[in-house]
């Protein structure tokens, strides 16, 4: 059996507003192995952004528990948590958050300059050949098309070899042509690199794609679906 990559016990998460206790999250319980894919899937408003937040340390809960490769995320201050999530998490965002005054290549290279790898460059020019990108390394981000902006987000995210990561609408920007083509990179991507991969998207399509698809309504996980059993339902189905 894989050890868990990511465990969640109980996580809850309530703010206050104008009405009083808004409940965001209730009780959400579930693990994942290192190497798998999940998806976190949702109609608006159910709580998936914010389970992801929690996910990394962004956030912090009302009650439960985060372990992330071990460790109980809130047992950990601040500084602590950000320590972690750069030892162990990449992320990818619909917007890309790419910083526009910065090559390519130098995006790719700020999170391996930041833990001090003398290689950067190299490493970071490895992986936008990787992803098809050997030819845009010195172009900015406004001179690439959103496919390209993607690709170096995933490689800035893949870099680092991350034991986990964590992608908010990767294709959820891009047309559908272009979506794929960025989906299927960030599962080869994935594949290679034995890193887990959690997503929040709504694509059914890409979330079938995934090891386990897990459905907030409101705040509540109310199921946890082996992808490949709903891909046999669609078969059967048809």
């Amino acid at each position: 059996m894989s050890q868990s990559i990511l465990s969640v016990r109980h996580l809850g998460k309530t703010v206050l507003d104008s009405s009083g206790e808004l409940e965001i999250l209730r009780d959400i319980s579930f693990e994942i192995p290192q190497g798998q894919s999940c998806a976190i899937v949702g109609a608006s408003g159910s709580g998936k952004s914010t389970l992801l937040a929690l996910l990394a340390g962004l956030d912090t809960p009302s009650r439960g528990q985060v372990r992330l490769a071990g460790t109980d995320l809130f047992n950990l201050n601040e500084d602590d948590r950000a320590r972690l999530r750069a030892r162990h998490v990449g992320f990818v965002f619909q917007n890309f958050q790419l910083l526009p005054h910065y090559t390519a290549l130098e995006n790719v290279m700020m999170p391996l300059e930041l833990a001090g790898q003398r290689d950067a460059r190299d490493r970071a020019r490895q992986m936008l050949e990787h992803v098809g990108l050997g030819q845009r390394l010195s172009h900015l981000p406004r001179l690439l098309s959103g496919g390209e902006q993607q690709r170096v987000a995933l490689a800035r995210a893949f870099v680092t070899r991350p034991q986990l990561l964590l992608a908010d609408e990767p294709t959820g920007s891009l047309d559908h042509a272009t979506g794929q083509a960025v989906a299927d990179l960030m599962f080869k991507l994935n594949q290679e690199s034995g890193t887990t991969l959690v997503l929040v998207t709504h694509d059914m399509g890409l979330a079938r794609r995934c090891n386990k698809i897990l459905t907030l309504h409101a705040g509540a996980l109310v199921e946890q679906t082996l992808a490949h059993h709903l891909a046999q339902e669609a078969v059967q189905a048809g």
